[in-house]
């Protein structure tokens, strides 16, 4: 039997269930306020009212995330100014991911809530992620476990200059 070691995947899982974000504080807050750490943290672009982020839990190379700065938990609490810029570069990020991976494909997607499984619920943000036609295999569907191509790293690199 193979092993297929994806350790950072740990401390996503060791807290699946429990409501961390309200016991550690917002990771997406954090970042924001961080801008000397952009790199390490995988912020590819900063905007007036949003930034753009890698997922570190990626479900596939170039999944982003398009981050309000003001915390919000619905979307229909955001201003104008900021769901105008949050498309905008949900579109921006579209194009860079799609001259960088050429994919079939995306899934572009919000979820409000822990119910409809928001893993960040008390934070909004859009999810963009690249897909190709068999990207989902008997890794994911039977042994349910993902296999992504590259590294954090690479995928920064990749996509930074397109910001």
């Amino acid at each position: 039997m193979e092993t297929l070691w994806s350790p950072w995947r740990y401390d996503y899982i060791a807290s699946a269930g429990s409501d961390t974000n309200q016991s550690s504080g917002c990771v997406f807050c954090a970042i924001q306020k961080s801008p000397e750490r952009d790199e390490s943290n995988f912020v590819l672009h900063r905007a007036s009212h949003n930034f753009i982020v890698l997922n570190i839990y990626p479900y596939i190379s170039g999944h982003l995330l398009i981050v309000p700065y003001q915390h919000l938990a619905e979307l229909d609490a955001a201003s104008k100014e900021t769901t105008d810029e949050l498309m905008d570069l949900t579109k921006r990020c579209q194009s860079a991911l799609r001259e960088v991976y050429q994919p079939a494909g995306f899934n572009l997607g919000m979820n409000l809530g822990r119910g409809a499984g928001a893993g960040i619920a008390d934070h909004i943000h859009i999810h963009i992620m690249p897909r190709w036609i068999g990207d989902t295999n008997f890794m994911s569907t039977i042994g349910n476990t993902r296999v992504i191509p590259e590294d954090l790293a690479t995928t920064y690199r990749k996509l930074k200059e397109k910001f």
